[in-house]
């Protein structure tokens, strides 16, 4: 008996089939199946992914940002932003990924796929509060994670690791205010401290 409901070489080929020249491309890793495609098809193909017969993903399972600045270090090249998407279709036991890259660097977006899967709001929402990616189209995009006063998206990768402010209470306004970040920079290197016969070394 097979692992998969479906081999995902036949997901494979059922899909690109379905999709056509929507798609950058159609690919298999560590046996799961992944569609890449331009922002500007990224709403069409979601819907022939939930309504084709054959692909029929009818749940959205999740959604999420990701930021690819440092892949350029390694030589490769592309959008910084995209989105990732994971759909699940539950009458045929099989499972997609869905990747599309936001056009502009300075301003992230790609449309929202809410109208599609009503699952994908608060996983759109998430994604906006903590890399600033804007889905077009969302009925109410607004912060879900961090405050509404909050400065930058925390999940960027030049975000910086103590921030831009931090809270605190003042006791001559007797309230909480914002004010800029008093902690020092600095680095930690861990003391390791091993036994003589650590590993079986003498």
């Amino acid at each position: 008996m097979s692992a998969f409901a479906i081999q995902p070489e036949a997901l494979r080929d059922l899909v690109a089939a379905a999709l056509g020249d929507q798609v950058r491309s159609v690919t298999i890793k560590l046996g799961e199946v992944t569609v890449e495609v331009a922002s500007s098809n990224y709403l069409e193909v979601m819907r022939k992914l939930r309504d084709t017969p054959g692909c029929q993903f009818e749940q959205l399972i999740d959604l999420c940002g990701v930021d690819y600045s440092t892949y350029k270090d390694m030589g490769t090249e592309g959008s910084r932003f995209a989105v990732v998407v994971h759909l699940l279709s539950v009458s045929l036991n099989q499972r997609i990924r869905v990747r599309t890259y936001c056009a502009d660097d300075d301003f992230p977006m790609v449309p929202s796929v809410m109208n599609l899967w009503s699952s994908a709001n608060w996983f759109e929402r998430e994604a906006f509060d903590l890399f600033g990616i804007v889905f077009e189209g969302h009925t109410d995009l607004r912060r879900i994670l961090t405050d509404y006063g909050f400065i930058g998206h925390p999940f960027r990768k030049d975000f910086p690791l103590s921030g831009h402010v931090e809270m605190a209470y003042d006791p001559e306004q007797r309230r909480v205010v914002y004010q800029p970040v008093t902690i020092e920079p600095r680095e930690n290197t861990p003391r390791i401290i091993r036994e003589e016969n650590y590993g079986g070394l003498h």
